[in-house]
């Protein structure tokens, strides 16, 4: 069987992260990064000119997994850490060259910053750093957000750095030893995590500097907060090398509990693991109890909730020293739950997000569950194709794809051809007594549409019918002057893209399908 049958597509969310390919014996093979991961991936299966190594990759794909994240750099970094742990057989195997770990303060009158191979010195020490690359991007805006200097000697007069506005030469008495203090705490807080803290004092100090109409003062404040939000988009996955610590996280639906647990050990995310049980009061306790049972826990646990002191006692005793548990309310450990739940409604609920959004972006009455999109394809009035695609449930139901040879209409008639395909869609229905799909979709604008919805009146149904153009993704909808206010980008769309793009897909394949059938004969 090809990897391609293997791959369900339909599951992939179109968010960043992380993609992950196994071989049949579940190994992991290559670890990739994406900003959107469903094109990512679907770009291995549809592709057909890959060079020869992607080739035997495509080959031994059997399974997938992935793991969402909230940035391209969180992804990034991620893809980095997961490779470095698992050693995938078809990732480059790159050793770094730079080996140093940490960023330091030293300890002069005027610190300079410096990225130091080992913290032995009289300096403050930041790190160690996982990632060589992570950690040359937060030395690179620190050192340029504050002016601090870089040079090994404090000279007597200023620098090229001066003169283009990264440092600001203390060594010409430029400012005075607490002004320069001053920039050092701040960088100091920012490289101790507190860039959240920082803001909002720079943006008081903003604020004040603008009252008091020193608006290039407030400008300088301004470009600090900016660099300070930016670099706080950097991956928290990435932990101090010493770290041990699970990431918990749980939803609970249905009376069904939705875990999932993100370790972290030797400062590096090893992988996910993912667990539904039955919901009763001591459903999450009995998890953690049966799961460190069989595991030694780590010296920290990140959890959503407080846990009962015999049950903290408990995990001390597996691990034969103190195991500490903390439940965060902001900060890094904060967004590494959140990402934690962000996976969780992506891998168990993705679908049914998806739905919803569509149902109150449209102002459905209800879940859109069955959903069929109709499509026409044809080579200037050549060998014209419908198609329609259904999806159940936000996944594509493929035993009840419908092809379509037109039969009355003549030419180029876009607006016939989908109105006919529609007819003979809904007609046998009908004469069926089969269920009717909860939306319909064409592919095109208010023409298609009102093509659509004219047979589906004249049949005596009232189904809710939507159309997608493809250039500006603009959703038209009966009784809407002008498109839906539905942002390309959001999930809703994306999603009706996703089933429109399938329809044209099955059409343009059905339509080949003609023109070959047609040559033949000629």
């Amino acid at each position: 069987m090809e990897s391609s049958e293997l791959i369900d597509l339909s599951m992939v969310p179109e968010s960043p992260g992380c993609y992950i390919f196994r071989d049949s014996g579940n190994a992991i093979i290559y670890v990739g990064k994406a900003k959107n991961l469903k094109k990512r991936v679907s770009s291995y299966f549809q592709k057909s000119d890959h060079d020869r190594k992607t080739t035997a990759l495509i080959s031994h794909i059997r399974s997938l997994d992935f793991m969402v994240t909230t940035t391209e750099v969180e992804a990034l970094i991620l893809e980095n850490s997961l490779i470095k742990e698992n050693q995938p057989r078809y990732n480059i195997d790159l050793k770094d060259a730079k080996q140093y770990a940490y960023i330091e303060l030293t300890g002069e009158a005027f610190p300079c910053i410096r990225i130091a191979r080992k913290a032995t010195t009289k300096g403050t020490f930041f790190g160690p750093f996982v990632s060589a690359a992570e950690r040359d991007h937060v030395y690179s805006v620190v050192k340029k957000v504050f002016r601090l200097r870089t040079c090994k000697n404090l000279r007597r007069r200023a620098c090229l750095r001066y003169h283009i506005h990264t440092c600001s030469a203390p060594c010409n008495g430029s400012l005075t030893p607490e002004d320069y203090a001053e920039q050092v705490l701040k960088a100091t807080m920012v490289l101790k995590g507190r860039g959240a803290e920082l803001i909002r004092q720079l943006k008081e100090d903003m604020n004040n500097r603008s009252g008091s109409q020193d608006y290039e003062g407030a400008m300088v404040v301004r470009n600090q907060i900016n660099a300070i939000e930016r670099l706080g988009q950097r991956q928290d996955m990435v932990r101090p090398s010493d770290t041990e610590e699970d990431i918990i996280n749980f939803l609970v639906q249905d009376e069904k509990v939705y875990l999932m647990l993100f370790p972290v050990h030797s400062g590096t995310l090893a992988n996910k693991k993912e667990y539904v049980f039955d919901y009763h009061e001591d459903a999450f306790e009995e998890f953690l109890v049966q799961y460190y049972s069989l595991h030694v826990p780590p010296g920290e646990l990140v959890l959503p909730e407080p846990v009962s002191e015999p049950l903290a006692e408990f995990l001390s005793t597996q691990k034969g020293r103190k195991v500490t548990v903390t439940v965060p309310q902001r900060g890094a450990k904060r967004r590494l739950l959140d990402l934690v739940k962000v996976n969780i409604e992506t891998v168990f609920f993705g679908d049914e997000i998806k739905l919803h959004e569509v149902r109150d972006q449209l102002g459905l009455p209800d879940l859109p569950r069955v959903i069929e999109c109709f499509d026409i394809s044809h080579l200037s009035g050549t060998s014209v194709a419908g198609s329609m695609v259904r999806f159940t449930d936000a996944r594509p139901d493929k035993k009840n794809y419908r092809r379509f040879q037109i039969k009355t209409v003549e030419g180029i008639d876009d607006f016939q051809a989908i109105g006919e395909i529609v007819r003979r869609r809904y007609s046998r229905l009908k004469d069926e007594g089969s269920p009717m799909p909860d939306l319909v979709m064409v592919d095109g604008g208010k023409g298609q549409l009102h093509a659509a919805v004219k047979e589906i009146k004249k049949l005596g149904l009232s189904l809710p019918a939507i159309a997608l153009a493809k250039r500006e993704e603009e959703i038209y909808m009966v009784g809407h002057a002008h498109p839906i206010p539905v942002d390309r980008k959001e999930r809703a769309s994306l999603f009706l893209q996703e089933i429109r793009d399938e329809a044209h897909r099955f059409a343009v394949t059905y339509h080949r399908l003609l023109r070959k059938k047609k040559s033949i004969k000629g």
